[in-house]
């Protein structure tokens, strides 16, 4: 048993929740200290994370199951848990339907919002898996689906939707959309050859490079944003230029000419950017409402 759950932790790449798991939390902290005037409950932030847990399991679920042709056929992917046989169609399935059921339960139990936003949640984590079969824009769904999840935690805590809350959710879109572009780079001649659509296929890895940089500028100008549009101060600053020095070194280390390091730009410095950010967001708020 332990091992099949090893395999299905695998299988949605569990330590990448990473990316997105922070910032579901630091929209929380946001909202709730935006429209509540304090810090987010225990409760609240273990609904949270629930419907993080489901969201992220059932989107990766439907990704592996959409793309298990295409994972068999690409080296870099064929060993992947249903090209490689360890896992089932129908267990993967199966996995999905719980793992939607713990979404809307989780959803349920926050606020009427929540629950009437939830269709809109259900189709971007289906439309993602196959939009590279008809649109290099498949970048940008992938940062809209993925930035749902800090308008998520806002909307968890705050029961509405405000103009800081869409530019939290705006800046996370570009930040996703920009580190999978340069995550995309690698797969180009793949992609071209099983008719595929991306921004590398599209552009050229050089180009794509430069739109990825052009992306996460966009993404710094929203952090400057959301500290005059909130009452955040010194620590969230001191940690905003710290994601400023991650966002550098992530495109330093990767050229046209030299994609060696695109593991680590992808992975390390954007888990360790949103680990960041969200940290001292949380210290800030923490000082100021304590």
């Amino acid at each position: 048993m332990f091992k099949k759950i090893a395999i299905f932790l695998q299988m949605i790449k569990f330590e990448h929740t990473v990316f997105a798991l922070p910032f579901a939390f630091m929209g929380s902290l946001l909202g709730s200290v935006a429209v509540n005037h304090h810090l987010p409950s225990w409760a609240q932030i273990g609904w949270v994370l629930l419907a993080m847990f489901g969201a992220r399991s059932a989107a990766m679920g439907l990704n592996r199951l959409i793309d298990r042709v295409s994972d068999a056929k690409n080296p870099r992917t064929a060993n992947r848990a249903i090209p490689a046989g360890l896992l089932k169609i129908g267990e993967v399935t199966a996995f999905v339907i719980v793992s939607f059921a713990l979404l809307f339960w989780a959803a349920a139990e926050l606020n009427s919002l929540a629950m009437k936003l939830l269709p809109i949640a259900v189709v971007m984590l289906v439309l993602y898996s196959y939009t590279k079969r008809f649109t290099w824009l498949c970048h940008i769904v992938l940062g809209l689906t993925i930035a749902l999840a800090p308008l998520g935690g806002w909307v968890a805590v705050a029961g509405k939707v405000d103009a800081t809350a869409l530019v939290l959710y705006f800046t996370i879109m570009f930040w996703v959309a920009g580190f999978d572009i340069i995550y995309s780079c690698q797969d180009v001649e793949f992609d071209t050859k099983e008719g595929l659509n991306s921004i590398p296929v599209r552009f050229g890895v050089a180009n794509s490079l430069k739109i990825a940089k052009a992306f996460h500028i966009i993404t710094a100008i929203g952090y400057i944003a959301l500290l005059f549009m909130t009452d955040l101060g010194w620590f969230y600053i001191a940690g905003m230029l710290i994601a400023y020095l991650i966002l550098f070194y992530e495109h330093h280390i990767v050229s046209p000419s030299d994609l060696s390091r695109l593991q680590t730009a992808f992975f390390t410095m954007n888990g360790v950017l949103s680990i960041v950010v969200f940290s001292f967001t949380l210290i800030d708020l923490v000082v100021r409402h304590s």
